[in-house]
């Protein structure tokens, strides 16, 4: 679940900050995000969290956040693997909404193009830098042939044909055949967090398209070059941006609320 938690701490600060927003179920008053595009199908963990939480209320009710929680998930889930860990900034409080529409507006999409990335990471006050570290995330974990389809069959120059011949083995060229079948991010160590994400970017492996642009002649290249080479100083700026990223628009004070159930907002007394 390394892979994952990490992500969802991602697809959680990204929409209205690291608010554990992304936990709320539908309601009523509640349209999950969820069931947005870039979640739907594709993210996992909630119900870690959920556990986590449900412990947590039973040794210290009202006082750790779901928030928090994601966040400190994140951290212990890439020194699971053997990832870089920091320390976790505490005390955001929880979300009384939710935003799919947000979610469906802030996320980076798959095919986004290197300026548009650059965009969004902007807007949340990360650096270029930050954003080609935090996307060597993806040296663990797997996409969904969906994500990949076009990449692997478009015939760019931009990607290895090797390459593109291995992964269509596990992805059908017909929109809807196989969408949810699944491949490894880094082929050559996926289960292990290391700086070959990078080393397979410059040998046009990288499996996203929005992996791939990172090193596509563009402005990102020498930092992709950079990490292929020096492990400690990835290892170093990716801890360094989970905290940044951390503290995107956390609540704090009296706004909000810690919610007693990770998934639903607390009842009015």
């Amino acid at each position: 679940m390394a892979a994952s938690l990490i992500r969802l701490h991602f697809h959680d600060c990204f929409v209205q900050g690291c608010d554990a927003s992304i936990l709320l179920d539908d309601t009523s008053s509640i349209t999950s995000e969820k069931t947005a595009r870039p979640n739907a199908n594709s993210v996992r963990g909630y119900e870690v969290i959920d556990d986590v939480k449900s412990q947590l209320e039973s040794q210290c009710p009202g006082i750790v956040s779901c928030a928090d929680i994601v966040a400190v998930a994140a951290r212990d889930a890439s020194e699971a693997v053997n990832g870089p860990t920091w320390t976790v900034n505490l005390g955001r409080r929880d979300s009384t909404d939710a935003s799919r529409a947000g979610a469906e507006s802030d996320l980076p999409g798959f095919n986004d193009p290197l300026d548009r990335l650059v965009e969004r990471f902007d807007a949340k006050g990360l650096s270029a830098r930050d954003m080609v570290a935090l996307s060597g995330s993806h040296t663990i974990g797997q996409a969904r042939c969906a994500t990949f389809r076009g990449r692997i069959y478009g015939n760019g120059s931009d990607i290895d044909a090797d390459f593109a011949a291995t992964r269509r083995g596990q992805c059908p060229s017909v929109a809807g055949d196989g969408n949810n079948n699944l491949a490894p991010l880094d082929l050559v160590t996926p289960n292990s967090f290391d700086n070959n994400y990078f080393r397979n970017l410059m040998e046009r492996r990288g499996l996203l398209q929005s992996d791939q642009v990172l090193f596509s002649g563009g402005s990102t290249d020498s930092i992709v070059d950079e990490y292929s080479r020096d492990a400690s100083a990835f290892n170093s700026d990716f801890a360094a941006a989970m905290v940044r990223m951390g503290d995107i628009e956390p609540l704090t004070g009296s706004r909000g609320e810690v919610r007693r159930v990770c998934t639903a907002v607390n009842a009015a007394a």
